[in-house]
């Protein structure tokens, strides 16, 4: 949903939170985890895409009721790090952020991984196969 829901009327008027806010709380949410290496834009051309921190909402889509969210979020984990362990606790961080800061109810936070991410230092074999022969 692109569209602003109206969350709230007060006295004093409405009160408004753009689905653009809630992709960033939960992209930040997300890269508070460890084990996270990054958001993913998803697939392009068969290779996840990582994204930097500054585009957290690239990797993140949410439907937002008045009184519900539901958010989806595409990660790249990083190598040696128990997924279903860092997915669940996506989940638990995305949903206590959410709520924490909008007073939404969210109802389900899915974790999709994309890739894993490989630290240099943990590849020099790799390197040194490549400079074999010299």
């Amino acid at each position: 949903m692109s569209t602003i829901a109206e969350y709230e009327k007060t006295d004093m008027g409405t009160i408004q939170i753009a689905p653009e806010v809630i992709e960033v709380i939960a992209g930040l949410a997300t890269i508070e985890v460890e084990g996270v290496a990054g958001m993913s834009s998803g697939f392009a051309g068969g290779i996840a895409e990582l994204l930097g921190r500054k585009n957290l909402s690239k990797g993140v889509k949410v439907e937002v009721g008045q009184r519900e969210a539901a958010v989806d979020v595409s990660i790249i984990v990083e190598y040696g790090n128990q997924i279903p362990e860092v997915a669940s606790q996506i989940q638990n961080n995305v949903k206590r952020s959410i709520e924490m800061m909008t007073g939404l109810n969210v109802v389900e936070v899915n974790v999709h991984i994309h890739d894993v991410h490989f630290k240099q230092a943990e590849r020099p074999e790799e390197e040194e196969s490549i400079n074999r022969v010299k």
